[in-house]
């Protein structure tokens, strides 16, 4: 699983010219999910994704998390997160997960993550989305589950 975390100062996201998720100061998150993905993994990562400290407090140190900024998360599914360009130039998505269990647990992470954060706005899974964003620092974290669990 991976997570590629945007600090932002607002995004939202559309699909079919008709915004459907909106945030202001938090985090805009492109989520992958591989075939060997478990509710397990997800977990951890939404653990470290809530808690994880890159606001700036008032020494202007990156020590306060969503919840001490009452930040917001702006959920996007990306399986493109999981593209093998070892072969020529065109990539292949081959370890990215099936739709079912990708679909499945991109769901679950957004009902485990509004147990923490107080509002979460998601795209829509296998849609075609037009994502807009201010970042902010810019400030862009890569978690991967192969890296911490």
């Amino acid at each position: 699983m991976k997570f590629v975390i945007q600090r932002v100062n607002h995004a939202e996201v559309a699909v079919d010219q008709a915004v459907i998720g909106k945030i202001q100061k938090g985090f805009l998150v492109f989520i992958g999910i591989n075939q060997e993905d478990a509710k397990e993994i997800a977990d951890k990562m939404i653990y470290k994704l809530v808690n994880m400290r890159i606001f700036e407090d008032e020494n202007g140190k990156t020590n306060l998390a969503l919840k001490d900024v009452s930040g917001e998360l702006l959920l996007i599914s990306q399986f493109t997160l999981y593209a093998d360009c070892k072969k020529g130039n065109r990539p292949s998505f081959t370890k990215a997960g099936n739709p079912d269990l990708a679909e499945e647990l991109y769901e679950y992470i957004i009902s485990e993550c509004k147990k923490h954060v107080n509002s979460v706005q998601t795209g829509s899974f296998g849609a075609h989305m037009k994502i807009s964003l201010e970042n902010d620092g810019p400030f862009t974290i890569i978690l991967d589950s192969d890296e911490i669990c």
